[in-house]
C-alpha cells in the first residue's frame, strides 16, 4: 500500500490518522484502526444516532433525510419480490425501517449504538446489535446506507451479508466516493473521510472488486446528490472553523456538475445482485 494523505478526527479527539492507498482494489485504508472504536462515536455531534433538530443545520439534515427516505423506499420497492423481506444494517434511529414497515415490508435491523436503538424502540422497532444476533432467515433486500465504511473485518462482513441474502435477492449499498471533486478539493479536510469511524474509503472499482469475490455484481449505480452539499458544509467547518454555506453550496454544486461527466459523485448507491 502507498501513503495517500493524513487526516484527523475533527469530530471528537483530534487524533491523526493516515490513509493508505490499496492500489489493487483502488481504495483507501485508515491506519491505525483503533481496537476500541465505540469511544469515537461518543459525541453529540454524531447526528445519525439522534433525531436532533436543535439548530438550522440539524433541521436541514432531518429535512433532507426525510426526502431521501422516500427515494430509498422507491428504490427498494422497484426490486421487491413477493415476500418483501428487508434487513437494514446500521439502522440508526430506525426511520427507514419504520417507513418500510408502514408500506408492508417485513423488517429487521442491526444497530450497535444503544442511543440509536433506544430512539428506534420509541418508534416500535427492536434492533439487533450485530449480524450474528439475527434470526436464521434469508432476506430479499439488504441495505447499508453509509455503513460499509464503518465495518471492521471488511471481507468477513461482506461474506456474512451475502450469506444472508436470498438467491434472487438484492443488496443496496451507499458509500462516499473518494474520487469525487469535493474529496479532491478539500483533501485532508474532506468530512467523508471521518477518520477513524470510516475505516475504508471506496471507489467504484473497489466496490465491484470486493463484491465480485463473493459472486455479486453491480447492476446499477445512483448518485446521492445532496451528499456533496452536506459534506462540503462540514468540510468548510473543519477547514476554516466556519460552515461558509455559500462557498460550500458552490463546491457541492460544482462537484455534482463535474460528476455528470465523470460519474464520480460525492456518494454513490450501488445495487448488487448475484452474478
Amino acid at each position: 500500500m502507498k501513503f495517500y494523505l493524513s487526516s484527523e478526527d475533527y469530530t471528537l479527539t483530534r487524533e491523526q490518522f493516515q490513509l493508505m492507498h490499496d492500489l489493487e482494489r483502488d481504495m483507501l485504508v485508515t491506519e491505525p484502526q483503533p481496537e476500541n472504536l465505540a469511544k469515537y462515536y461518543e459525541s453529540q455531534d454524531y447526528i445519525s444516532h439522534t433525531d436532533a433538530k436543535d439548530n438550522w443545520f440539524e433541521k436541514m439534515y432531518q429535512a433532507v433525510k426525510g426526502y431521501n427516505l422516500d427515494r430509498k423506499l422507491a428504490l427498494i420497492t422497484s426490486y421487491a419480490g413477493e415476500k418483501k423481506s428487508l434487513l437494514d444494517v446500521g439502522a440508526g434511529t430506525g426511520d427507514f425501517l419504520a417507513l418500510a414497515k408502514k408500506h408492508g415490508w417485513e423488517t429487521d435491523g442491526v444497530e450497535p449504538s444503544d442511543l440509536a436503538k433506544a430512539k428506534a424502540a420509541e418508534k416500535g422497532l427492536t434492533l439487533y446489535s450485530d449480524l450474528k444476533a439475527l434470526p436464521e432467515k434469508k432476506y430479499e433486500l439488504i441495505t447499508l446506507w453509509h455503513v460499509l465504511e464503518h465495518l471492521p473485518n471488511l471481507e468477513e462482513q461482506i461474506q456474512e451479508l451475502v450469506g444472508l441474502l436470498s438467491q434472487t435477492g438484492t443488496l443496496v449499498i451507499a458509500v462516499p466516493n473518494f474520487k469525487s471533486f469535493d474529496a479532491a478539493h478539500y483533501k485532508k479536510f474532506w468530512a467523508a473521510y471521518d477518520v477513524p469511524r470510516h475505516l475504508w474509503h471506496f471507489s467504484r472499482h473497489s466496490i465491484r472488486h470486493l463484491f465480485s469475490t463473493q459472486g455479486m455484481e453491480v447492476v446499477k449505480t445512483k448518485p446521492m446528490i445532496f451528499d456533496a452539499f452536506y459534506v462540503s458544509l462540514l468540510s468548510e467547518k473543519y477547514k476554516s472553523g466556519k460552515q461558509n454555506p455559500i462557498k460550500a453550496f458552490l463546491i457541492g454544486l460544482w462537484s455534482n456538475l463535474s460528476a455528470m461527466r465523470t460519474k464520480e459523485y460525492s456518494s454513490l448507491i450501488y445495487v448488487l445482485k448475484r452474478s
